[in-house]
């Protein structure tokens, strides 16, 4: 039998990632072989994108779900290659939260997953949902 959370208890895990992130925190979007875990120092990936938060990242969480304010556009991406996977991080470069990035069916969905130096990348929306109710 999977865990189950009452509705509080899910929103308290979920208000725990903007309060971790703080001010002022990032969306880093990398090429490459995706981490083991959030934890697990970067290596050989590439860093194609930044996209700074919200000063508060987040409002409080209803009903475990964990929905973003906007997210400034990185106008002008650092590099050129497949985005693979995500992580939010502190300003300071901490990461707290990772996933993967797609088009479809991942944490992140992207209209492409191909970036391009230079260009422009953004994200309409981005919600985190604690699934164990």
């Amino acid at each position: 039998m999977a865990l189950s959370y009452k509705t509080s208890a899910r929103n308290a895990m979920m208000d725990a990632i903007p309060a971790d992130i703080g001010t002022s925190g990032l969306l880093r979007i990398y090429s490459g072989s995706v981490p083991a875990n959030v934890g697990t120092a970067l290596g050989a990936q590439v860093l194609l994108a930044e996209l700074p938060l919200s000063a508060t990242s987040a409002p409080a969480a209803s009903g475990g779900v964990l929905t973003a304010n906007a997210i400034t556009n990185d106008s002008s991406a650092n590099a050129t290659g497949t985005a693979a996977f995500f992580r939010i991080t502190t300003s300071a470069g901490t990461a707290v939260v990772q996933g993967t990035v797609g088009t479809s069916g991942a944490d992140l969905n992207l209209s492409t997953v191909a970036i391009s130096s230079g260009a422009t990348v953004s994200v309409t929306s981005f919600v985190i949902t604690e699934g164990n109710a």
